[in-house]
């Protein structure tokens, strides 16, 4: 897959206001956004545009009703990478690639563990150096480990890029 974006990936996403700041991550670097159901909101819920801001014209964004119908649409060759905590790698040891799927689970549960055993090879964490902490928030997450993606391709394309305060 030759494509020059990444494909970030919620799989039944529950709660508005991560989905809209990982819908604006996304509109800002370019990549793509997958939302796999069942949604714990309504696409109109105003939580969720008001954190997307006036972003969400510019995303590139596909809804699948179910994981099922979404993993029969990946195209053959596609590099999928299961971000969740207690993986073996740290997301940065992954060697990212244009093109490549990052997944994330809900905010609750996370990726169930099944999907996580059955792929092991591409299951990453971020580390955390808090022994009682539970975990980061989902946008946080999706933000460094897609950022770290970009960074290895040398931010191509992202020289637009800037931050405001």
């Amino acid at each position: 897959m030759n494509e020059r974006k990444f494909h970030v990936v919620l799989v039944e996403p529950e709660i508005p206001p991560n989905t809209g700041n990982i819908a604006r991550l996304c509109a800002v670097t370019g990549s793509m956004l997958h939302l796999v159901g069942p949604l714990g909101f309504q696409l109109g819920d105003r939580e969720l545009k008001r954190a997307g801001m006036d972003y969400w014209r510019q995303v590139e964004f596909k809804i699948w009703s179910h994981w099922t119908e979404f993993c029969g649409a990946l195209p053959a060759g596609s590099r999928t990478w299961m971000i969740e905590a207690g993986g073996p790698k740290r997301y940065d040891q992954a060697s990212f690639a244009w093109g490549d799927w990052l997944i994330f689970g809900r905010e609750t549960l996370g990726l169930p563990e099944e999907l996580l055993r059955g792929h092991r090879d591409r299951w990453l964490r971020v580390p955390m150096r808090h022994p009682e902490a539970r975990s980061l928030n989902l946008s946080n997450c999706a933000a460094l480990v897609l950022f770290e993606a970009l960074r290895q391709q040398g931010f191509a394309d992202c020289d637009h890029l800037r931050t405001n305060h």
